[in-house]
């Protein structure tokens, strides 16, 4: 099972005056980078919110964000009477107008209004924090969901790069011959006597040289530990990370050991299935 790290979760609270919403939205990235955007009143909790994500979510680029949509008559801000009184009283020394004017201008001075510090209601911030956590299950609901699809896509690309190591399997006996036929040619235009004997040590020690037994089968080995490691309980990315890399080190040492056109190109077409491998593996949890 894996997880994308790519995902997006809500969830809403109508509380008695007002309405709030919480947003989670996840992209790739190597470790856990949290941009939390929340109003004043809930700033002391934001260290209580990162633990709760850091615990619940491990890697990504999260966007946490609460809005808070007023439904009642919720103010918290007052008009500071005394000094709005005080400002209509020097105008009027300056400017001619009648009360309202003047007490339109006056409440455009500072101190004019007081807002008054909001507390959290503790009891409130519970029935919050409920909703947080519905919010990152939502979020985890949809990573699992882009999580199969990125798994089908792995098992598929992992099966079409085991069927062309199969093709090369089949085709080294031939590759072999190749070499052992192009070697005696090359001995035989010299056109110089040889002890054959010693063109037989010569010929068993480069065709050793160029041997990939062992490679094929570390890579069929590092199929089917990817295979099982997507199929594990946990998501670990940077896990099947170090495992395509393995891969790849086999998949480079044939390329280069071949020395054999149609195994060549053979390999060429594993390289860009590994490839895309790697490039969907950036986005694993």
């Amino acid at each position: 099972m894996i997880y994308s790290m790519t995902g997006y979760g809500k969830s809403v609270l109508q509380l008695q005056t007002k309405k709030i919403t919480i947003e989670l939205k996840s992209l790739n990235s190597k470790n856990l980078d949290l941009n939390a955007r929340m109003p004043s009143i809930y700033r002391e909790k934001e260290l209580s919110i990162r633990k709760i994500l850091a615990d619940k979510l491990e890697r990504g680029k999260v966007d946490f964000s609460i809005y808070v949509e007023a439904t009642a008559e919720d103010t918290s801000t007052q008009i500071n009477t005394p000094v709005v009184k005080q400002y209509m009283e020097q105008l009027k020394q300056v400017a001619n107008g009648n009360d309202l004017e003047l007490l339109k201008m006056a409440v455009r001075f500072p101190d004019a209004l007081n807002t008054v510090r909001e507390e959290i209601d503790e009891n409130e911030w519970k029935t919050i924090e409920v909703e947080i956590h519905n919010a990152i299950d939502a979020l985890n609901q949809h990573r699992l969901n882009e999580g199969k699809v990125l798994e089908q896509d792995f098992n598929n690309r992992v099966v079409s790069i085991g069927n062309i190591l199969e093709q090369i399997i089949a085709m080294d006996p031939e590759r072999v011959e190749g070499v052992r036929e192009r070697l005696l040619k090359g001995v035989q235009e010299l056109k110089e006597k040889y002890d054959e004997n010693r063109f037989e040590q010569e010929l068993v020690y480069y065709i050793e040289k160029f041997d990939i037994t062992e490679e094929k089968v570390r890579l069929k080995n590092h199929l089917n530990y990817f295979t099982e490691s997507i199929n594990t309980k946990d998501s670990n990315g940077k896990k099947l990370g170090f495992i395509s890399q393995e891969m790849g080190r086999e998949i480079n040492t044939i390329g280069s050991k071949s020395n054999y056109a149609p195994m060549q190109q053979l390999v060429v077409q594993m390289k860009d299935e590994l490839e895309k491998i790697k490039e969907q593996l950036l986005n694993v949890l």
